[in-house]
């Protein structure tokens, strides 16, 4: 099992800009991806960016190409989301997790609210 610690929530006002960290411990060797995913009040959760961890590549959404850059601290084990000229549409609580089977995000963090304010 990975354990998933996000940090780096909070509010700010649009335009501005946000990190946030997510750090994971336990079983991490078979660790293939780290993502961050998203679910805005009142909605289904979805997939923001991901990183794989051996190649590096990486994925966005559509809606954050541009503004978020993910990335990685392989020693620590732990990926950043960059978040940048952020709208009030992109208030959600941010979860991080982790692919350990391609394909399967099999452990998730406890979530971390960023609110935007217009």
């Amino acid at each position: 099992q990975v354990q998933l610690t996000e940090s780096g929530g909070g509010l700010v006002q649009a335009g501005g800009s946000l990190r946030l960290s997510c750090a994971a411990s336990g079983s991490t060797r078979r660790m293939q991806a780290m993502g961050w995913f998203r679910q805005p009040p009142g909605k289904e959760r979805e997939f923001v960016a991901a990183i794989r961890w051996g190649p590096g590549s990486t994925y966005y959404a559509d809606s954050v190409q541009g503004r978020f850059t993910i990335s990685r601290h392989n020693v620590m084990d732990t990926t950043y989301l960059q978040m940048n000229n952020l709208k009030p549409e992109d208030t959600a609580v941010y979860f991080c997790a982790v692919q350990r089977v391609a394909g399967t995000w099999d452990s998730w963090g406890q979530g971390t609210q960023v609110t935007v304010s217009s």
